[in-house]
């Protein structure tokens, strides 16, 4: 079963651009490929701005192997519109809220900080709550030894 995520950074202008990911959205495993590998705003911007995601891995490219959709390379991440070769879809949000709104089960942000990561939805007041994906990280530790009562 699949764990969805949307990935997205802030243009100057102010707008979010994000795209889906398919495979894999949970803190463990997004959050750390997009902490350990996409860490500048010129990563995050290549990254979104590949199309919607099949599956986040450390590459964006491969320089050595053949990678397709049917045929990928172990370490480059699959992109829709690139690897299997359908429309090229980057959606774009006037605000977080709005963003949030339309997500999956994980929503990540770039940030001049860092990568930041929303879980289910999660908001207060009616403004969307958002972590670090190290807290994120230890709370879904936590949780899943049963340690979040």
């Amino acid at each position: 079963m699949a764990t969805r995520s949307n990935i997205a950074y802030k243009t100057p202008e102010g707008k979010i651009r994000s795209v889906y990911c398919h495979w894999d959205g949970y803190p463990e495993h997004n959050g750390e490929m997009l902490k350990r590998h996409y860490n500048t705003f010129d990563r995050a911007v290549a990254l979104v701005e590949l199309g919607q995601i099949s599956a986040l891995r450390p590459n964006l490219y491969s320089q050595t192997a053949e990678h397709d959709f049917d045929n990928p390379a172990d370490d480059v991440t699959i992109a829709y519109h690139r690897d299997r070769g359908e429309e090229l879809r980057v959606q774009e949000y006037d605000d977080i809220p709005s963003w949030i709104a339309d997500m999956e089960e994980y929503a990540y942000l770039y940030t001049d900080n860092g990568w930041i990561v929303n879980d289910h939805g999660a908001e207060k007041g009616g403004f969307p709550l958002f972590d670090y994906i190290e807290v994120a990280q230890k709370a879904d530790v936590m949780k899943n030894m049963g340690w979040d009562d």
